[in-house]
């Protein structure tokens, strides 16, 4: 039996188990530099320590609110491969009336995010549940068809904090006519000193795009002071 000398410290095993003794062996070769990269898949053991965000939820339709906690595990740490990636996800509330549907979906995204590739999907599957009593508006004028929807939104923030997807932003042409056209409906409608501390006018209808409270009339045509989008183009 060949002997191999370890330089490094070990800080993880794992026992090889009878069924994966008929594995294939590696090719043979240099090795690359990929080589030595982690990857996330289900398979990775949880370290002892993560690190991990918390999200208040409260919305009108239920007394107490809802802490989501999302603990990221940190792949090949102090290398350029370095990232991270969703690891966990907990749901705590004192509201116990929906305790099965709340442990229930954790542990599916928990799940999700251990199964390794690309999550992201997670994010516009949660955001399409829509409540069949409803949903609520949120303060800014944002529509929210239903907590899950809030969840998914929570996540999506979560995940363009640590880089796996990229905050939609307007180019400076579409900033730019926002901008205009803000300022001209607001000169038209002669806005006081207190009605201009809104957000967006008083009166403004749903943008189907951006789900929120800023569609006026702009010369015959419903335009979105939030998100540029006219009927018009």
């Amino acid at each position: 039996m060949a002997h191999i000398k370890i330089d490094k410290k070990i800080s993880k095993y794992r026992v090889l188990k009878p069924e994966a003794k008929d594995a294939p062996a590696p090719a043979k070769g240099p090795l690359k530099a990929e080589d030595n990269v982690i990857w996330m898949h289900e398979k990775l053991e949880r370290p002892e320590v993560l690190i991990g965000s918390t999200y208040k939820i409260k919305t009108p339709v239920s007394d107490h609110a809802m802490y989501v906690t999302i603990n990221d595990i940190l792949l090949n740490e102090g290398t350029p491969h370095e990232q991270r990636r969703p690891f966990e996800v907990f749901i705590n509330s004192k509201n116990l009336d929906h305790f099965q549907w709340i442990v229930a979906l954790t542990r599916v995204i928990s799940a999700v995010f251990r199964k390794g590739g690309d999550t992201t999907f997670l994010v516009e599957e949660l955001k399409a549940v829509f409540d069949p009593r409803g949903g609520y508006w949120q303060p800014g004028g944002k529509y929210m068809p239903s907590t899950i929807a809030e969840l998914g939104y929570v996540i999506e923030r979560h995940l363009q904090s640590i880089g796996l997807l990229k905050k939609p932003e307007l180019d400076e042409h579409q900033r730019k006519l926002v901008q205009e056209k803000r300022a001209e409906f607001e000169a038209r409608t002669k806005q006081t000193d207190a009605f201009s501390k809104s957000v967006f006018p008083e009166g403004a209808q749903l943008c189907v795009k951006c789900s929120t409270a800023a569609v006026v009339m702009l010369d015959g045509c419903n335009t979105c002071l939030n998100c540029g989008d006219s009927k018009c183009g």
